[in-house]
């Protein structure tokens, strides 16, 4: 086992979470974590490109001219793809890109995504917070005292509800349950907050 540091409101140290080792300090498998972020990549893909095809393009009905005589390739209508105008070939069409890889990899995805913030020292673990902030200054000022600069995704199940209304307003800080984070929301985001409750949660969906 393994501990990490869990901190108070001031920003101290109060405590050891344990962790196990065998999932937090060893390589991280960044082969894994690469095919995970390209499924979450595909996912967000619109998909909504179209083109028309000749059939789809109006008009074209008459032939343009004859058939023989004129030294040029026959021709049937102006809306083919050969003219200005006419339809494409082979032209993108609404598709859908979402594809899922099997549940295990997704589930080991997370913990090497976990892996990778622990050994940058980007994963902070802080006590339940069951005192509510009054204002998001306040809130801002106590992510300062953590030493949290850039995007910091919160992890911060057992705290008081009324983190959500002081935090939402904050641009580089986003807030998640442990219950739906992956390991695309982890990877995109600079630090990771999380709470003990949180960390249990996790640790949980891991093993």
């Amino acid at each position: 086992m393994t501990a990490l540091a869990v901190l108070n409101k001031q920003g101290k140290e109060i405590g050891k979470a344990e962790v196990p080792k065998d999932l937090f300090g060893e390589r991280v498998n960044t082969r894994m974590l690469h095919q995970t972020v390209l499924m979450y990549h595909a996912a967000q893909r619109q998909g909504t490109a179209s083109t028309k095809e000749r059939a789809d393009v109006s008009g074209g009905g008459i032939k343009p001219y004859r058939q023989k005589g004129t030294g040029r390739a026959r021709v049937g209508s102006t809306r083919s793809p050969l003219f200005h105008g006419g339809g494409v070939t082979f032209g993108p069409h609404p598709r859908e890109f979402r594809y899922t890889l099997p549940r295990k990899i997704r589930q080991a995805a997370l913990r090497e995504s976990l892996n990778a913030k622990y050994q940058a020292q980007a994963l902070v673990c802080i006590e339940d917070l069951k005192e509510s902030f009054a204002k998001t200054r306040e809130f801002a000022q106590f992510l300062k005292k953590l030493d949290l600069t850039g995007k910091t995704l919160g992890l911060l199940d057992g705290c008081d509800a009324g983190i959500l209304r002081v935090s939402r307003n904050l641009a580089r800080f986003e807030l998640k349950p442990a219950q739906e984070v992956n390991a695309f929301d982890i990877l995109r985001h600079q630090n990771v907050l999380l709470t003990k409750t949180a960390l249990d949660i996790l640790l949980k969906r891991i093993k």
